[in-house]
């Protein structure tokens, strides 16, 4: 099962190699990693998307709140959350195809936000699904390059892991 950890840390020199050693020690895979500061000086959040059994995502969870610099760790996947990644796609934009391509991107309500002779540059953020609906429908044009940030998530309503 699929589960998102959001983990609160201190912001300082070796905290994501400690917390990537962890997981790594142990024979869990990163699926998708995002870290960033948080509204608080000196305070990062790390989203951590990770594939395990309860029993197993329940390890990792103590294990890293026994780290020094790990100030609290939540795992989302029980809970009410919101998440979302940031995608580019560079596209190949022969005459044959723009207009589906801007298309799909006013479906999806994408951006397009380089341009050029023969390319497309798309940005579009959503959840996992409207990622992989929009992705499945412009593979068959071309794309040439896609860059992803990681999936990004937050409690719904006033819980905060602050």
């Amino acid at each position: 099962m699929q589960h998102t950890i959001s983990v609160l840390v201190v912001n300082q020199f070796g905290v994501l190699s400690r917390i990537s050693g962890l997981f790594s020690g142990r024979g869990f895979n990163i699926e998708s990693l995002n870290v960033a500061e948080t509204n608080e000086s000196g305070i990062s959040r790390m989203t951590i998307i990770t594939r395990g059994d309860d029993k197993k995502i329940e390890q990792i969870t103590k294990q890293l709140n026994k780290l020094v610099d790990v100030i609290k760790v939540i795992d989302l996947t029980e809970e009410h959350f919101v998440d979302r990644e940031l995608i580019l796609v560079k596209m190949n934009a022969e005459a044959r195809v723009r207009e589906e391509i801007l298309r799909i991107v006013d479906i999806f309500r994408a951006k397009v936000i380089d341009v050029n002779h023969d390319n497309y540059t798309v940005e579009i953020t959503g959840d996992e699904g409207k990622i992989k609906g929009f992705l499945d429908l412009l593979k068959p044009l071309g794309i040439k390059e896609i860059v992803r940030s990681g999936r990004i998530a937050i409690s719904r309503g006033t819980k905060s892991i602050n």
